[in-house]
């Protein structure tokens, strides 16, 4: 599992996947404790991603209508 993502993507593949073998339940209560947290960062990355996307858009679409 990777540690660190660069992209939404990335991110969001790692996301399916921790989901994936959560929902399969058989894991340990200690690995889906590591599981659980490393699925919070990688939501709270998403959604940094997601809002920092928005604003550009938001930028871009201001431009284009004082153009």
């Amino acid at each position: 599992m990777s540690k660190k993502n660069n992209t939404y993507t990335e991110a969001f593949a790692e996301l399916q996947q921790l989901v994936s073998e959560i929902e399969q339940g058989d894991i340990s209560v200690d690995v889906l404790a590591e599981k659980v947290q490393r699925a919070a960062k990688l939501i709270a990355l998403c959604k940094e991603k997601l809002q920092h996307t928005e604003a550009d858009v938001e930028k871009i679409l201001r431009e284009l209508d004082t153009q």
